[in-house]
């Protein structure tokens, strides 16, 4: 068997390896060939060393809780690397009235799961407290038909909780419009409590594990950055499997003879036995817009948004906040260029020199389009004073990075489920073409790796069945 990959992000290294892995295992290894358009492989995976800082253009961590990361640290011999979070400053901030305030003890992304905590904190009026509290009584709707984030959080806790906590968090995670986003596919524990439990504060007291939001000590990373994983994975597969600068241009089936015919932007041509892309909706959708049209279409009605990140780092004297949290989150209504801001040397080890603070920034998504509009000095500009004015930060800082991610972060739009279902199901018109990505069932590292592994032993299975692999 002949596989072509496209895409050398973590999926398409994740099917690569676990190809090996199986080959090894079994006796009898495909012929994989896994092509990157640009010169390295990893791709958001990107850390990088700047003056005794470490800065991640990507994810700076991954969530325990899902074990497929865990489970291939272990097998490729990372363990030793994993790096937990700081246990003094597990907790975040929402910036509220220009001033940050903590999210209560036991807040959990919408609901609250401790009452004296939440009584106590500033972030909501009473009114709106009492409103969420009363959840509680609120019918459950136990309908399968999927909703609106907005219109989940609005029915269950009131139009406070989304404009003060349920937006930015989420917005935090998908830089996505609520009122657009899918409660099944972004708050899918919840909507299971409601249906399951009669309500979600109901069913927080009942199964306190089926929580969501922010679980600070199940975050892990590397202690070199989160590179370290993809590097690992790019080491460890056979001379000949990568093939970087090699950006397909056009792919097409060849159904007689059941090949896949990839042209590349060289112009070379190449075969296979099995296409599997890894790479963003859009990109796949292009490819695929001459061989299979209906495919294509789908694919590219897939919305994606556009995201910045900046790291800028000050001297710590210059710094008045204590920095005592993970970070911040701004709800829409603030009118920031940010939606969020991380504090990577408050989270883990090995972030920052000791004398240094280090800053990471957002901007973009669904409510930032003219701050990411800005040109790049004036951009940088406009993030540093709002860091300035919310942190009580002097001077200029020692530099300052910025990484635009163009149409980067997959939005989940109402009933998405449903259309990824049928995605799959023209899928079964293309033998050995399979898609992979985090524009299918969830965003984060271990939701591509469990998915590229599965879709690899699927793979695999099928070519023994075939005979292809014996």
């Amino acid at each position: 068997m002949n596989v072509a990959v496209l895409g050398g992000g973590v999926s398409g290294l994740a099917v690569a390896h676990r190809l090996w892995e199986l080959g090894r295992e079994k006796g009898t290894a495909p012929e994989v060939a896994l092509y990157e358009e640009s010169g390295r492989f990893g791709g958001i995976l990107e850390t990088e060393r700047r003056d005794g800082f470490l800065l991640e253009s990507g994810p700076d961590s991954f969530l325990s809780e899902k074990t497929s990361v865990l489970s291939l640290a272990g097998r490729i011999g990372l363990e030793s690397e994993l790096l937990e979070t700081k246990s003094a400053f597990r907790r975040s901030f929402v910036l509220r009235a220009g001033a940050l305030i903590p999210l209560p003890a036991g807040f959990q992304l919408i609901a609250p799961s401790r009452v004296i905590p939440f009584l106590a904190s500033p972030l909501f009026s009473p009114a709106g407290k009492l409103r969420m509290l009363s959840e509680r009584w609120i019918p459950p709707r136990r309908e399968p038909q999927d909703e609106s984030v907005a219109s989940f959080i609005r029915r269950r806790f009131g139009r406070e909780a989304l404009e003060r906590a349920g937006q930015p968090l989420v917005a935090g995670i998908y830089t996505g419009d609520p009122e657009e986003l899918s409660a099944e596919a972004a708050l899918g524990r919840f909507r299971r409590l409601e249906r399951e439990e009669g309500g979600v504060l109901r069913g927080l007291a009942r199964r306190p594990a089926e929580g969501a939001g922010p679980r600070y000590g199940l975050f892990l990373s590397f202690r070199e950055g989160m590179q370290t994983l993809t590097d690992r994975l790019a080491s460890r597969l056979p001379e000949g499997w990568l093939r970087p600068r090699c950006g397909a241009r056009r792919v097409s089936f060849d159904g007689s003879r059941r090949r896949w015919r990839i042209e590349f932007s060289d112009g070379t041509v190449r075969e296979a036995d099995a296409l599997v892309s890894t790479l963003p909706a859009p990109r796949a959708a292009r490819l695929l817009a001459e061989s299979a049209p209906s495919l294509a279409r789908r694919l590219s009605e897939i919305p994606h948004e556009s995201v910045a990140s900046l790291h800028l780092a000050w001297p710590s004297a210059s710094v008045r906040h204590r920095l005592d949290a993970f970070g911040f989150v701004v709800p829409r209504t603030e009118r920031s260029p940010l939606t969020a801001c991380s504090f990577p040397a408050r989270k883990f080890e090995g972030r920052a020199p000791s004398e240094g603070a280090l800053f990471r920034a957002f901007v973009g998504g669904a409510f930032g389009h003219e701050a990411y509009g800005m040109d790049d000095r004036d951009l940088i500009r406009a993030v540093s004073a709002e860091l300035g004015r919310v942190l009580g930060i002097a001077g200029e800082p020692l530099f300052a990075t910025l990484r635009r991610h163009p149409q980067s972060m997959v939005q989940y739009r109402v009933g998405h489920a449903g259309f990824v279902a049928a995605i799959d199901e023209e899928l079964r018109m293309f033998p050995g073409l399979l898609l992979a990505g985090g524009w299918r069932r969830g965003v984060g590292i271990p939701d591509c790796v469990t998915e590229a592994e599965a879709l690899a032993e699927t793979l695999y299975s099928q070519q023994v069945t075939k005979g292809q692999i014996r």
